[in-house]
């Protein structure tokens, strides 16, 4: 279906910069479109509107105060399907636009982006239903033969991955030791070549990955 043809539109612009939200306000008042707009400062506002409201399209961040928006995705979806899904974000394109496709987002757009771009991908989103710009298009086609650009953990095994979550939860060399029946220095060598397969380089990294992976 053709958003555009819908009168009128009904969008929900989630960000917890009022600004951010008014700003693409004010791009859509430079349109001819006949639309509605619902705002959401906060994962419980955005989570409310969308069981509350008939939203067609659903401008988000990826981070909020309470929480990251890719957990909420899967549960949108399953709840409205029909809901288009634009992630608008100033976190890297690259590195994380992949891992919301995967969880359910029509579209990774960059906060860094002209207005051009912007208008592009809502209509995009109206006329297509998806909007996917070059470099996530790439970043699909190669994650086709590489499943570690969607997902990193993926490429641990399953006696990594539960030592990766028990660190992420505060356990140290010893419990985890202790824990899994196997000897420290075994726990310190699982823990070097997590760090090696994920490229990173510290607990605090590793609590962010899986917070956003797992």
């Amino acid at each position: 279906m053709n958003l555009l043809d819908k009168k009128p539109v009904s969008f929900l612009l989630a960000d917890d910069h009022s600004l951010i939200r008014q700003g693409i306000v004010f791009l859509l008042e430079d349109t001819e479109w006949e639309y509605e707009v619902f705002h959401a400062s906060n994962l419980q506002q955005l989570t409310e509107s969308i069981q509350e409201n008939s939203i067609d399209v659903a401008i988000i961040d990826a981070h909020f105060p309470d929480g990251n928006s890719l957990s909420v995705l899967p549960e949108i979806k399953k709840l409205k399907p029909e809901i288009k899904i634009l992630i608008f974000t100033g976190i890297d394109e690259a590195t994380h636009s992949l891992k919301f496709i995967n969880a359910g987002a029509d579209g990774f757009l960059s906060k860094l982006n002209e207005e051009e771009e912007i208008i592009k991908a809502i209509v995009q989103i109206l006329n297509e239903g998806e909007y996917i710009s070059p470099l996530t298009q790439r970043l699909l086609m190669n994650s086709i033969n590489n499943r570690n650009l969607i997902n990193p953990l993926a490429g641990l095994t399953a006696r990594e991955l539960q030592v990766a979550k028990m660190y992420a939860d505060g356990y140290g060399n010893l419990e985890i030791a202790n824990t899994l029946d196997v000897k420290q220095n075994t726990i310190s060598t699982l823990k070097k070549r997590i760090f090696e397969k994920l490229n990173i380089d510290n607990i605090v990294q590793l609590i962010e990955m899986i917070k956003n992976h797992y």
